[in-house]
C-alpha cells in the first residue's frame, strides 16, 4: 500500500513539473486574428511560417487547444506550440471556441461541483469548431496567402484532441446532427495528442473530473448524446489519423487512446498510435520537450 501511495505521489509530482514546464513559455502573439462568427470566442489566430520557401505553398496545421473544454483554459496557453510549428515550416491556425461557463447552478446540472468551471457547452462548443473548420479555407487565403488550404492537418491536445477526431468524423454523424457533412472533411490527416477519444472509458477513469459527462450536459443526457459527440462511435473516418500518447500520462491515461485505436481496427481502419516512454500529458505541447519534436514529425508525415 505504501509503495502504491509513493508511486502515485511520484506520478503527480512529475505531472506537475511537466505542466509547469509547458506553461513556462511566454505567449506568442499571432500575425493576424480573424473571426469566424460574432461571439468573442469565435476567432482564429494565424501564424505564418518562418523562413518559408516562396516557391512552395505551405501546409496549414489547425491547432485545437485542450483544457477539458473549460473556460479558464483558452488558446493562449498553446501559442508557444503554435510558434514552434512555424519554425518547423508550417502555417498555423489556432482556433478558439466557446468553453464551459463558470460553476454555479449550470455546473451542478451538468454533473459538476457548484462554483467550479464546467466542461464545455452543448451544443455551442461543437457549433464553433464545425463553423471554424468550414470557414478556414477562405480565411487561410486571406490571412496566409503563402499557405495551402488544400493541405491541412488538424492537431489537438487532450480535449482539443477529441475535437480534432470529431471534426474528421462529421460525415459519420447521425442524419439529424446539425454538424453532419455529406462527405469527409478536406484534410490531409489528424494528429491527436493524448485525446479524450472514448468518452465511456474516460468516465470510468474519471478523466478531468468527469469532463466528458459535463460536456454532454450531465448524466441525464450523456448516453443520448454520445452518438453525436464521441469519436470512438464515429469510425471508420477514411482520414489518415495518428494518436500520440505519453505512457506516463496521468491526466488522460494511455487506455483512452488504446480504446480508440482498437475500435478503429475493429471498424477496418488503421490508426497510428505512437506511445512515448517516460512522457506524460504536457510534454506533447512543450517546445522544450523532445516529445514536441516527435509531434512535429508526425504532422509532417501527413502534411507534405
Amino acid at each position: 500500500m505504501q509503495d502504491d501511495v509513493a508511486s502515485r505521489d511520484d506520478a503527480a509530482a512529475r505531472d506537475a513539473a511537466e505542466e509547469a514546464s509547458a506553461f513556462s513559455h511566454p505567449a506568442v502573439d499571432p500575425d493576424v486574428t480573424m473571426a469566424y462568427g460574432d461571439h468573442p470566442d469565435q476567432v482564429i489566430d494565424f501564424y505564418a511560417p518562418r523562413d518559408p520557401d516562396p516557391a512552395v505553398l505551405t501546409p496549414v496545421v489547425v491547432v485545437l487547444h485542450g483544457g477539458a473544454w473549460r473556460a479558464p483554459y483558452d488558446r493562449r496557453h498553446i501559442t508557444p506550440f503554435a510558434a514552434f510549428l512555424t519554425r518547423r515550416g508550417f502555417a498555423v491556425a489556432n482556433v478558439e471556441y466557446r468553453r464551459g461557463e463558470d460553476g454555479g447552478r449550470a455546473g451542478t446540472e451538468a454533473g459538476g461541483t457548484a462554483g467550479a468551471p464546467v466542461a464545455g457547452r452543448w451544443p455551442d462548443t461543437f457549433d464553433d469548431v464545425a463553423a471554424a473548420l468550414d470557414a478556414l479555407p477562405a480565411l487561410v487565403r486571406r490571412a496566409l496567402p503563402g499557405a495551402d488550404p488544400g493541405r491541412m492537418v488538424i492537431t489537438g491536445h487532450s480535449a482539443g484532441g477529441h475535437l480534432a477526431l470529431w471534426l474528421a468524423a462529421r460525415h459519420l454523424l447521425p442524419a439529424d446532427a446539425p454538424w453532419r457533412t455529406d462527405g469527409p472533411a478536406p484534410l490531409r490527416g489528424v494528429v491527436a495528442l493524448a485525446p479524450i477519444a472514448d468518452f465511456q472509458v474516460a468516465e470510468e477513469l474519471d478523466v478531468c473530473g468527469g469532463a466528458s459527462r459535463q460536456l454532454l450536459g450531465g448524466e441525464a443526457t450523456f448516453a443520448e448524446r454520445l452518438p453525436y459527440a464521441d469519436p470512438v462511435r464515429l469510425l471508420p473516418t477514411g482520414i489518415a489519423t495518428t494518436l500520440v500518447q505519453g505512457r506516463t500520462d496521468v491526466v488522460v491515461p494511455q487506455a483512452v487512446a488504446e480504446s480508440y485505436a482498437d475500435a478503429a481496427a475493429k471498424a477496418g481502419e488503421v490508426v497510428g498510435l505512437t506511445l512515448l516512454e517516460d512522457v506524460g500529458h504536457f510534454p506533447l505541447i512543450d517546445p522544450s520537450a523532445d516529445a514536441c519534436a516527435v509531434v512535429a514529425e508526425e504532422i509532417a508525415q501527413l502534411a507534405w
